[in-house]
């Protein structure tokens, strides 16, 4: 596989990926990286390679191995054999959910939503009685993108009503007195004080993209003036996709006519995919001299990825698709 050729296909459900949090948890970071640079369930990965590589980013042995165990029981990655030290392997499920979320977080904002004005609206009525069937609404809701408009009715851009009417139905089928309607609809006024705009707090989704520029200028030059060695590019460039990949689960992708003028989306995707891009063969060099001493064939395996749309995506090195032979 190429790097940054990821496939959209929606990985299976039982595959529970850890969420995004601020300051990456050893899962967490072992997620980023496993996503980032391999890309086969063939490949055998022993487990004191991944203790080697969480090391570079301070991470403890101790907390290394439950990273491990933890991305075992989510059905991320399993053991291989009996050996010891254990050796792991990467689920088939987990390779599809790493694909479909790596196009996700690379290819987001590259271009504008295709606007018809069409929104999903979903409202509910649930009984006092139902407080925490009302919390698991909201959590719901918020992870599809929905935003609260008025107290029980939530709203996102688009026309795909089957994920919330799905998931209302789950949740409040067994909950006795609660209703729930999903619509489509359009809005005579979309981006005054009553309209759907006004439910977005995009002065702070604003500050938090600029933020993101500021955090990484100084990176951004050092990366393109060659002045990043291999080791400070692995950890850099895994800080910036972590930072980078809360956006696009939070920003909504509005239209370009409900955005405030100027709208720091673009500013922060160019550093970061000149980040990535750049840094990304330094940091797959990286990983493999770190690995290599307890992996072997870390150099066989190891990739990266890049997005599809960069004009300097490199041609793939490593991530072979196939076990290499035993040795007699």
């Amino acid at each position: 596989m190429q790097s940054g050729e990821v496939s959209a296909q929606e990985p299976a459900d039982d595959v529970r990926i850890p969420r995004a949090q601020i300051g990456s948890s050893p899962q967490h970071l072992l997620t980023t990286l496993l996503g980032e640079y391999l890309d086969s369930s063939d490949a055998d990965l022993p487990s004191t390679a991944v203790i080697a590589i969480l090391r570079e980013f301070g991470v403890s042995e101790s907390s290394a191995r439950a990273a491990l165990s933890r991305l075992v029981k989510r059905g991320l990655i399993a053991t291989r054999g009996n050996g010891r030290p254990p050796v792991y392997h990467l689920t088939a499920q987990a390779i599809a959910k790493h694909r479909s979320r790596m196009q996700y977080f690379l290819n987001f904002g590259a271009h504008p939503p295709e606007w018809t004005g069409e929104w999903v609206m979903a409202s509910f009525s649930i009984p006092s009685s139902g407080h925490t069937s009302r919390h698991a609404v909201r959590r719901s809701l918020s992870a599809l993108k929905f935003v609260g408009l008025y107290d029980s009715v939530w709203i996102r851009p688009g026309s795909d009503a089957a994920p919330v009417r799905e998931t209302l139905g789950e949740l409040l089928r067994q909950v006795e007195g609660a209703r729930w309607s999903v619509m489509h609809v359009r809005f005579d006024e979309e981006s005054g004080p009553h309209g759907p705009a006004s439910a977005y707090d995009l002065t702070v989704l604003a500050s938090a993209y600029s933020a993101f520029v500021e955090q990484y200028a100084e990176l951004r030059v050092a990366a393109r003036a060659g002045e990043v060695d291999a080791a400070s590019a692995l950890v850099a460039r895994t800080s910036a996709m972590d930072s980078w990949r809360k956006f696009p689960d939070i920003d909504p992708d509005l239209p370009h006519h409900l955005l405030p003028t100027p709208w720091p989306r673009q500013q922060a995707r160019d550093t970061f995919l000149e980040i990535h891009s750049t840094l990304g063969a330094l940091a797959q060099s990286r990983l493999i001299q770190v690995a290599a001493p307890y992996w072997p064939d870390a150099a066989s395996w190891i990739t990266h990825f890049q997005a599809s749309d960069d004009p300097a995506r490199p041609e793939p090195t490593g991530g072979k698709r196939a076990r290499p032979p035993v040795a007699d």
